[in-house]
């Protein structure tokens, strides 16, 4: 509906807050009070006015003050009335001095001589450093004209962009109200501050890969500088959005990340490849060993069991060299002959070789034999 157009519900445009009611109501009196100086059509036009000629005057006068009175009257009962919201708190002050703090609700005040403040302590109030968010639609991110908030120097004298965002909520609402000017520059000068030290004293690549111990260190810092500030503020989070080299270094940087990207998968594969191998061979190794041990066992028992059989047959040998010895050769022929496919037996007294014997028990060929 356009201002200019009266509402549907009637003609007469009524005042839409107090302060208008009142103004409205001050006009009317200005205008009763004109009416009440201008001279009435009896009297001369050259006598000058005065209260013994216009008594009425009085009269309007008095209607003045009682109409002002109660003017005040009202402004004062319709003031001394307020509501916190749920999730405010109200911070009154008497005579320009903290007084108390009031929860939501309905609550009383002395008009005129104590002033109410409105504080949110629920709500999250975030400050953006390297971006700035636009919503149109959607959430999205503007980083032109931001690029100095994030250009920051490592320890190593690496140059880094860093874009954070810094979330906190009123925990006190008399400081936030009386101890600092603005919060909102003091919470964003205090982030800035502690960021690049703590960057600054960091080397680029554990800036990189460190975000999270990074991000932790500097809300811990951050709310402590606060603290001291008396900013009546608590840091809620402290996120790191981006950390990234310089647009003009970016191809260089990719390039090393490549290089070691490819280093980190030799030295994997190396590790699959060691994991694999050595347990093979060290389990080959100890097979080897042990068998090595159990054939050396082996030998020692059997050379040990040779000699202690040597030592008994010598023993005997000693004892009875003729017997033992005639003992030891049959059963040495014993173990042998069974073996041998021809035998010949050599007579030592005729010095001669006698016939085969036929000891297999198959007999003796005979050539003759074929004939008869």
């Amino acid at each position: 509906m356009p201002m200019n157009e009266q509402p549907p519900w009637g003609k007469k445009k009524r005042p839409s807050s107090p302060e208008d009611f009142l103004a409205a109501l001050i006009r009317k009196i200005r205008d009763s009070f004109n009416n009440q100086q201008r001279p009435t059509g009896q009297n001369n036009e050259n006598e000058p006015s005065s209260p013994d000629n216009n008594p009425g005057m009085f009269v309007g006068m008095g209607k003045i003050i009682l109409i002002i009175g109660a003017v005040l009257l009202f402004q004062a009962i319709y003031s001394s009335f307020y509501t916190i919201q749920p999730g405010e708190v109200g911070v009154m002050l008497r005579f320009g001095q903290y007084n108390r703090t009031t929860e939501p609700g309905l609550h009383f005040k002395v008009p005129f001589i104590e002033q109410l403040y409105k504080v949110n302590v629920e709500a999250v109030r975030k400050e953006e450093f390297g971006f700035r968010t636009r919503t149109q639609g959607r959430a999205n991110f503007n980083r032109r004209g931001f690029d100095m908030e994030a250009l920051m120097l490592t320890g190593d004298k690496n140059v880094i962009e860093v874009a954070w965002i810094v979330q906190y909520i009123v925990n006190d609402p008399v400081n936030y109200l009386f101890k600092v000017r603005n919060v909102s520059q003091a919470v964003r000068d205090a982030s800035e501050m502690v960021t690049r030290r703590i960057v600054g004293n960091m080397d680029f690549d554990y800036v990189l890969s460190n975000r999270e111990i990074l991000a932790s260190d500097a809300k811990k810092e951050l709310q402590t500088e606060l603290n001291k500030l008396e900013c009546g503020v608590n840091i809620v989070t402290l996120q790191l959005q981006d950390i990234n080299p310089p647009e003009k270094v970016k191809p260089a940087f990719n390039e090393v990340n490549v290089a070691d990207q490819d280093m980190k998968r030799l030295v994997n594969e190396a590790e699959e490849t060691y994991n694999r191998v050595i347990p093979k061979a060290r389990g080959s190794a100890k097979q080897i060993i042990e068998e090595a041990h159990g054939y050396a066992v082996e030998r020692i028992n059997r050379a040990k069991g040779e000699t202690n059989r040597f030592n008994a047959i010598l023993k005997e040998y000693k004892s009875a060299e003729e017997v033992t010895r005639q003992r030891m050769y049959l059963e040495a022929m014993q173990e042998i002959l069974p073996n041998v496919k021809q035998v010949y037996v050599m007579d030592k007294a005729n010095q001669g070789v006698l016939p085969f014997l036929d000891l297999t028990g198959k007999g003796l060929h005979n050539p003759n034999s074929s004939q008869n």
